[in-house]
Parts: structure tokens; C-alpha cells; sequence
């Protein structure tokens, strides 16, 4: 690519690890005299762009910044603000040189790898061990941070990653017990003090967090010190971790405390956790340790580290931000090995980020919030600590829409460290667009969304809800008033589940008012779940060994002190911000006045007005309730084809399209569109 390829109404400039800043940068190498070239930073190309718009007879024109291939290393954030922003005809792009793709890098390469010198280290080592475990001096690199864990999870802010170790595209484990690969890689809690008893606000005893918890076993008594030690738990519930630093370990009383601040609620017995953070621990291939105060990477490599990529992640901020800037787009580069997130957008409009890899960093891929119109489309994400794409926008007072798109991405193996609630997708606010993505291989949710007028369809999600329960592969709950989101046309399929199971869609803790139209369910436990909410439509799905495919509950009508707090106290008050006796919620969603007469009444409020008709129920079993037993008959069921053979073409080719003659057409059944679904070539 060279700047004579380009058109003449495109301004292009360059950026390669050959370049200079104080040239000119509209060339793509160095010239023969080397007195103009490329320029060597993402600044300096911003920079030159900057001044050429305040020029005099400045008119506007397409502005693509061209990466050459190879890693542009990045100690701080790449900050784009209104000064950058193009228009529709006159955008600016950044993007890699075609047919090679640069990177952007938050962290370095680690070469220098030697056996370990330390024989006080080695002992500590597992005598399985010592033969493998390889140091780097980091600080001899010119690494300094190392740096820290966070008391980080569900309920809990947003915090950086400590410093990560990366292996030829693939996340290192912190040294850790038990191992991930022995039993369900968890030890159990074993009990508490008699002094912490407390009540999980449904009538069952956990330990209180101040106290601590007695542990199984006898480990950590083989450990020289508890310097930066750390504990994953799910410690109540199956549905919400969190990591919690060590203050103190008796092993004669097996009894661990932890140090402040504490998680959210307790311990409960046979719950399960595992140590990390251990020198001791670092006995299998893939494992590593950072010692912040020497400055020493102890790491078992899986290969040969000689003919590897080793990569550690430094910068904490984000790898991009974009803060009110328009018609931007991010296209076709790598974002990687940050302790942060990769692209950070808040405000503006029309920024895309398309066909890029974002993966490898310590929060989120891709954070928006606010602004209008932006889109991810086209990425790979994967092996991010927190979630994928975490995206709002709109006004939910005024109802008015943020038209962000979050389309045809492959998002998988994600959620490293806070494992629940940080899902592919995280949707907030009005009009949000999720459509043909295909998502697999999380611990939690793929989807979670709470607002209005939102559009999820055309996703394929599998292999999801892999360490956790009471979840659901997509998700939402607890507000009245955010209706009008229709979930359509995706196919949920092969999702796993820990103890109590999972959900295909799960409408939580009293959802109304949400529309789920042709989706096609496979080998879900419990593939639709209406939590006891109000005004819902479930209508031409299809359900493939499911059980049960549909799932009610009338937990609004529970009159037990946590329900009635959640229905006439934290539900009322989301429905009495949104003013819903007024426009627009008056007129657009007419069904919430009915709601009052029940919170005066302070009686509960039935799951009415829920249709469930024209669906096919094909093995498995139909419908189940629970939570007052006669939920079931606030529910409508029309013309559900539930018996004999609905006639897939395929279906142990797992093609469920129909025959021309199936009898489930007689319903009045539509034709699901399945060759919409999943991602599509652009």
C-alpha cells in the first residue's frame, strides 16, 4: 500500500515502526534519502490530521490512517476526542494496511527465561516441579508494575487486572489450589463459627464474612507465607463470585478470615472456592507466579518458550478512547494484552469498531456508553477478564433510542475473572440492536439486557453458563417498566449449568412485557422462564428436549418479607421513575396502569396476561410450575403443538426446519428463517 494507490479525495496517512513523527507520514516506508516516511506513533498521525483541518481551504475529506503490520506498543491510551471527528461522507478510518494486520499492544514480550537461580525459591516449589519452572527478572526488562489483585466480582466496580501472562494466544493460570483440573477445580467450605450465624433473607443459616469459614483439608499448611494470597468463591449463591484477599489462615482450627473489604453476603457450607496467587501451587504446565517484590516471573511453560510468543500485559487504561468523537471507525486490528479494556467510546456518534480481534485484556473489549449510532461489528473477541461488549445508550425516561448495533461478532472464552454478570453481550438503556453473533464457552449469561425497545435476534449461543446456576444464557429481571424487547429468531442450544441448572431465556424476579418469537431451543434444561412477571408473549419457538421447555412461577403473589420488599418496594420505585401514568410509558405501554391497584392492595401481584401459543414441543417435556402451584392457570396456552412428530427435516442432524406436511404448520406456525442465524458474510 503506498500513497499512490489512494484516491485523490482520500487523505491517507501512515504509521509503521520504520516511521518518524517529524516526517510527513503520507508515505508508507521511508524514502530513499530517508527524509520523509511513515510516522512511528498512532499521535503523530493524529497529530498531523489535526493541523491539516485547521489549515485555510481546508475541505472535508475522507482520512484513513494506515497501520503497517507489526505491534504498535502503547504506554498509554490512544485518545481520540471532537477535534478528530469526520462526517458521513468524510470519515476518519484507522485501519491496518490490507492483507496485514498491526497490532496494538498494552504489554510486552517476556524473552528471557532462564532456569530458576533461587534454591530458596526451589524448595518451595513442588518437587514435581523444579525440573520444569522457568524465572524472568522482569525489572530487567524494564517492567516495574506488577501490578495488583482486586477484591473484584459480583456487586463489586470494575477494577484492572493484575498483571496477566500470556502463552501463544492463550491465558496463563495463576498459581493455584486446587488445581483447574482436578475434580470441578474447587475445594468446599466446611462450616463456620457458631458466633456467625446469620440468615440469607430466605430462611436458610450462612456464616457471616467477619468471622471466616473452616476449610477442608490440610494444604495450606505447606505454604511458607500467605504474602498476596487470594480466594475464589461462589460463596453463597451460584450465581454471584468474587475474589477475596487472605488476612489470616489458622491450620490447626482450619479456619481462614479474610481481609476488608468483604463480599456481599456470607459463607454458606459445601460451597465452593480455590486458593490462588500460591508459589507453592505452581506445579502443572500453563502456571505462573509474580513476585511484586523482586520483580521475578516463575512460569511452567506448556511449550518451548525459545520458539514462543510470551506476552505479560502492563497498561492499565484502555488501549483507545474515543470521547465524543463522530464517524470514526476502528477496522481490522488487534487489540491485546492490556490490564484494562480494549476500546473505550462515551459519546459522540457513529463510531464503528469492525472487524478487528480484541482479546487478552483485563476488562472489557469494548465499553460504550451514551452517544448514538455506534456499532461493533465483525470482531473476535475472547480472553478478556470481564465481559465483551458493555453497551449503553438512550433515554429510558423519554424513550427515546440509541440505535448502537452490536452485530456479527464471534465472542467467546471470556469472563477470567469476574465470572458472573459480565457476559458477551451487556446491553442498558433504549434501542440497542444485538443480532447475528455467535457466543459460546462463558462461565455465566451470553446476554444480559435491561431497558427498552431492544432487538436481540439471530444469535447463536451455546456452551454457556458452564460454572454457574440460576442463570440464563439470555438474561433480565426486576423492573416493570422495561418492556417492548423482542428476542427472536436465535437458536440456544447445548448449554450447561451447575447444580440447580440454568435458563435459555430467563425473565427474572417478575420481567413483563417482553416478546419471544421464533427462537429455536435445544438441549436446554429449562428453556423459557417466567418469573412471575405480567403481559409476555411466547409464541412460535420451537423447544428440543428441554426440561421443561416453558417454566412459570408466580413469585410476585410469595408474601414472604424479601418478595414483598422486591415487588412493593424496589419494583415500584423503577416503575414510579419512569412516570409510567404519563406519556410516553402511558401510551406506549397502556398495561402498567393496571399495576397500582395491586401495590395498594399490598397482596402480590399475579403473573397475568402471559400468551404462550403456537410453539412446537418436541421431546423433553412441556410445561412446568412452581413457587403457588396454581401459577400455571395465569398463563394463556393456544394452539401449542406438544404431541407426536412435528416432522424435522433433520433432526439428528440437528436441522429442525420443517416438512412441507408438518402437521405443527396446522397451528398456524411460521417458518423460523435458520439460515439467518449465526454470522453472516458482509
Amino acid at each position: 500500500m503506498n500513497s499512490s494507490t489512494q484516491s485523490q479525495q482520500e487523505q491517507s496517512f501512515f504509521v509503521a515502526s520504520s516511521g518518524n513523527d517529524g516526517w510527513s507520514g503520507t508515505l508508507a516506508e521511508p524514502n530513499a534519502e530517508a527524509t520523509d516516511g511513515p510516522c512511528v506513533s498512532l499521535e503523530g498521525a493524529r497529530d498531523k490530521i489535526r493541523f491539516l483541518r485547521t489549515r485555510p481551504g481546508w475541505v472535508p475529506q475522507p482520512v484513513t490512517i494506515w497501520l503497517c503490520a507489526g505491534d504498535i506498543l502503547l504506554t498509554q491510551s490512544f485518545a481520540l476526542d471532537a477535534r478528530d471527528s469526520g462526517t458521513q461522507e468524510a470519515p476518519l478510518i484507522i485501519r491496518s494496511c490490507i492483507g496485514a494486520k498491526a497490532r496494538l499492544l498494552g504489554g510486552r514480550q517476556v524473552t528471557n527465561f532462564q532456569p530458576v537461580s533461587s534454591p530458596a525459591i526451589q524448595q518451595r516449589l513442588d518437587a514435581s516441579a523444579r525440573a520444569h519452572v522457568l524465572e524472568a527478572d522482569l525489572a530487567a526488562l524494564g517492567i516495574m508494575d506488577m501490578g495488583r489483585f482486586s477484591a473484584r466480582g459480583m456487586g463489586r466496580a470494575t477494577m484492572t487486572a493484575h498483571l496477566e501472562l500470556f502463552f501463544n494466544d492463550q491465558p496463563m493460570t495463576v498459581a493455584r489450589w486446587p488445581n483447574q483440573d482436578t475434580g470441578d477445580g474447587f475445594v468446599r467450605i466446611a462450616g463456620w463459627p457458631e458466633a456467625g450465624r446469620q440468615d440469607d433473607e430466605h430462611g436458610r443459616d450462612i456464616g457471616n464474612l467477619q468471622n471466616g469459614f473452616y476449610y477442608e483439608g490440610d494444604r495450606p499448611a505447606r505454604w511458607a507465607n500467605l504474602d498476596n494470597v487470594w480466594l475464589h468463591g461462589y460463596w453463597v449463591w451460584d450465581w454471584a463470585n468474587s475474589y477475596e484477599q487472605v488476612e489470616s489462615i489458622d491450620t490447626s482450627a482450619h479456619l481462614i478470615t479474610t481481609r476488608p473489604p468483604h463480599g456481599r453476603w456470607g459463607y454458606r457450607t459445601g460451597n465452593r472456592f480455590y486458593f490462588l496467587n500460591v508459589l507453592e501451587e505452581l506445579d502443572s504446565p500453563g502456571e505462573y507466579y509474580v513476585d511484586r517484590h523482586t520483580g521475578m516471573l516463575y512460569f511452567w511453560p506448556p511449550g518451548d518458550v525459545t520458539v514462543s510468543e510470551v506476552l505479560v500485559s502492563i497498561l492499565e487504561a484502555p488501549l483507545v478512547v474515543l470521547h465524543n468523537a463522530s464517524h470514526v471507525t476502528l477496522q481490522d486490528i488487534t487489540f491485546e494484552a492490556g490490564r484494562g479494556m480494549g476500546v473505550q467510546i462515551d459519546g459522540g456518534d457513529h463510531v464503528m469498531v469492525s472487524g478487528c480481534t480484541l482479546r487478552h485484556l483485563g476488562n472489557h473489549a469494548v465499553v460504550i456508553e451514551g452517544g448514538q449510532s455506534h456499532a461493533v461489528q465483525g470482531c473476535d473477541i475472547y480472553g478478556t477478564g470481564d465481559g465483551g461488549v458493555f453497551v449503553t445508550g438512550g433515554d429510558r425516561a423519554t424513550l427515546r433510542p440509541c440505535d448502537h448495533v452490536v452485530a456479527n461478532n464471534h465472542i467467546h472464552h471470556l469472563s477470567r475473572w469476574s465470572r458472573c454478570y459480565t457476559p458477551a453481550i451487556s446491553g442498558t438503556g433504549v434501542g440497542i440492536h444485538m443480532a447475528h453473533n455467535h457466543i459460546h464457552d462463558l462461565p455465566h449469561s451470553a446476554i444480559i439486557f435491561w431497558g427498552n425497545e431492544m432487538c436481540i435476534e439471530f444469535n447463536d449461543i451455546h456452551t454457556v453458563m458452564l460454572e454457574t446456576a440460576d442463570a440464563g444464557a439470555i438474561y433480565t429481571g426486576r423492573d416493570y417498566s422495561a418492556r417492548g424487547n423482542l428476542i427472536r429468531y436465535n437458536y440456544i442450544h447445548d448449554t450447561g449449568g451447575y447444580d440447580w441448572g440454568t435458563m435459555g431465556v430467563y425473565l427474572d424476579d417478575c420481567t413483563s412485557g417482553q416478546t419471544i418469537f421464533g427462537n429455536v431451543f435445544a438441549r436446554v434444561q429449562r428453556a423459557v422462564f417466567i418469573g412471575g412477571g405480567c403481559d409476555n408473549t411466547v409464541d412460535n419457538n420451537i423447544f428440543i428436549d428441554c426440561k421443561p421447555a416453558v417454566w412459570v412461577d408466580a413469585r410476585g403473589l410469595d408474601q414472604r418479607e424479601v418478595w414483598r420488599n422486591m415487588v412493593n418496594r424496589t419494583m415500584k420505585e423503577r416503575l414510579e421513575a419512569m412516570h409510567h401514568l404519563q406519556p410516553p410509558y402511558s401510551t406506549q405501554y397502556p398495561a402498567l396502569a393496571s399495576l397500582d391497584a395491586y401495590f395498594a392492595a399490598n397482596a402480590g401481584v399475579p403473573p397475568e396476561n402471559n400468551v404462550i401459543a403456537r410453539n412446537i414441543c418436541s421431546g423433553g417435556h412441556w410445561v412446568e410450575s412452581s413457587w403457588h402451584k396454581e401459577a400455571a392457570s395465569y398463563f394463556t396456552f393456544i394452539d401449542n403443538f406438544t404431541d407426536g412428530d412435528p416432522l424435522f427435516v433433520d433432526a439428528r442432524a440437528n436441522d429442525y426446519r420443517l416438512q412441507p406436511d408438518s402437521p405443527a404448520y396446522a397451528t398456524g406456525f411460521k417458518p423460523i428463517p435458520f439460515e439467518n442465524i449465526g454470522r453472516v458474510s458482509l
